[in-house]
């Protein structure tokens, strides 16, 4: 397929801005139940008794299947309809909300979870697709994605401290039915607001190739957060492979299908695969140093979990305001140069956070985290938005699926390797200071994490613990400092690519100007807009 220029089409009303706050609804809780059962988890374990297995499970299944069905679901909303498959999605999420509120069970549980994850990846891409649909105009559009945004990023924000107000006067299901009325608003405003749409050349639905997507993704998705959190073993490493061999099986399907559920002409254009790549490598450096920043607060800082998340929620408030700034920046002067300019910033927040020490002002933790934070959700804003615009309206929904998957991916591959480079430092520097004679057992503890060599520093003798505490918190800092600056590197060089790469580049529009970057087809003035962030520091 080409890239084919549109015609003019009418701005939008007070009903296409009215349907958008529909499509916040989804968005919102979606983001939430990545984060909502952080403080939920000592309460259902309490009463569910879960394995620490099942406990891990209760935890990542969500993502994981959310992960492993973005590209299906997008695909299969281009076909039956978009806000058909996003209603249906509202249906599914609400029900599954109830059964894991009222779980009786670890099983239970872990079933419930995975049916939201199912719930959660036929939401996402729906309303991406959907806004395309409702806002033709260039402008109006970049606004709207940055409104959507917006929602994404404070419902990661969000959730954890809605959690934490929850648990203080319900039980830990509280923390799930909190989904269902935005849902029943949804079902209920949703048919009214919403317009269909559906490509009608799309073809059969391509079950091998869905089977193929997921058995890419999810091994995939699944062998880097356990490489995070536990390093290199045999069982993460076969998947990892697997999922790539899936990913190349995947990849083949696609180009010899009749009917491919993903169009690989999209990555012909250069607009389309950069804006994939920035996503991705954005999102690499905000949720593996997130990790780092929120694990700083509590156990450098010894915060509790829920003042950590109220705090996370300062650096959120200047995160939702960068998207609509760099959309409207972004209409004033070339694209490439504002992306350029959200990585250097995010790059200058990360060598900011280099300097801190554990007995670092709290102001100086937070200008870090929200100077890093608002200039990758300038360069994710203006990536998706860019993104978007090239791919045709009847492509929508598998463009804003990619686009959401490279999103789970750069988060995993973040955490694993930003996670494992800290982690090196923290056992390089903790190993000299544990006291003679320890344990094994608890010397093993402290050299792994330091929420271990807190809980082996409380069980020493008065300033041997103090001493091995102090010295488990500069390790770490260590750590987080060595990561932080391998995250500002890697944005350094995502600044280069985009100024060499997006310079001058426009896309399908309105005003019918020649494209300058020379893609066949493609002809309109540059999209100036902002979309997806999907991570904020408390992610």
């Amino acid at each position: 397929m080409s890239f084919t220029p549109y015609t003019s089409q009418p701005t939008a009303g007070r009903r296409e801005w009215t349907a958008l706050g529909v499509l916040l609804l989804p968005c919102l809780l979606v983001s939430m139940d990545v984060s909502v059962l952080y403080f939920a988890v000592p309460f259902l374990t309490a009463e569910l008794e879960p394995s620490s297995v099942q406990q891990l499970w209760i935890l990542d299944v969500y993502g994981f299947v959310l992960a492993g069905l973005l590209i299906t679901m997008g695909a299969l909303g281009d076909r039956i309809g978009r806000r058909k498959l996003l209603l249906s999605g509202a249906l599914l999420f609400g029900l599954a909300s109830g059964a894991a509120a009222y779980a009786q069970s670890a099983e239970m549980l872990i079933a419930a979870r995975a049916l939201l994850g199912i719930g959660g990846a036929t939401l996402m891409p729906s309303t991406l697709a959907l806004i395309r649909n409702l806002f033709h105009d260039a402008k109006q559009r970049g606004k709207a994605v940055a409104i959507w945004s917006t929602a994404v990023t404070g419902g990661i924000a969000i959730g954890p401290v809605l959690s934490g107000v929850l648990l203080e006067h319900f039980w830990w299901g509280s923390v799930f039915l909190v989904n269902a009325p935005a849902m029943v608003l949804l079902l209920v405003c949703g048919p009214l607001l919403l317009p269909e749409f559906k490509n009608p050349a799309a073809g059969r639905f391509d079950l091998v190739g869905a089977l193929l997507s997921l058995l890419a993704m999810l091994p995939v998705v699944y062998g880097v957060k356990e490489i995070a959190r536990d390093g290199l073993a045999a069982l993460p490493v076969l998947a990892l492979v697997a999922g790539l061999l899936a990913a190349g099986a995947f990849v083949h399907r696609q180009r010899t299908a009749r009917h491919p559920m993903l169009d690989l002409e999209l990555f012909r254009h250069r607009g389309f695969s950069v804006s994939v790549l920035m996503n991705l490598l954005a999102m690499f450096a905000i949720v593996g140093c997130a990790v780092f920043f929120t694990q700083y607060l509590q156990s450098v800082r010894a915060m509790s979990p829920m003042e950590a998340a109220l705090w996370n929620l300062l650096p959120t408030l200047a995160v939702g305001g960068m998207a609509p700034a760099a959309a409207a920046l972004a209409q004033r002067t070339d694209r490439a140069h504002v992306i350029a300019l959200g990585c250097v910033i995010g790059a200058g927040g990360f060598v900011w956070l280099s300097w801190l020490e554990p007995d670092s002002a709290l102001w100086f933790v937070l200008v870090g985290a929200a100077v890093y934070a608002s200039g990758l959700v300038m360069v994710m804003s203006l990536g998706n938005e860019l993104a978007i615009g090239l791919a045709p309206p009847e492509r929508a929904g598998s463009a804003s699926a990619v686009l959401e998957s490279g999103t789970e991916l750069g988060g995993a591959l973040g955490m694993a390797v930003l996670g494992s480079i800290g982690g090196a430092i923290y056992r390089g520097d903790i190993g000299g200071a544990l006291p003679v004679g320890l344990p094994a057992g608890a010397a093993d503890a402290a050299r792994e994490t330091l929420a271990g060599a807190a809980a082996t520093a409380g069980a020493l003798p008065g300033r041997t613990g103090e001493a091995l505490l102090h010295a488990a918190r500069a390790a770490f800092t260590h750590g987080l400092q060595t990561a932080v600056l391998v995250a500002a590197g890697v944005m350094v060089c995502a600044a280069a690519l985009a100024l060499t790469l997006l310079r001058g580049l426009r896309t399908a529009g309105l005003e019918g100007e020649p494209d300058t970057a020379g893609t066949p087809g493609a002809q309109g003035a540059a999209v100036r807009a902002g979309a997806d962030a999907a991570g904020t520091p408390a992610a």
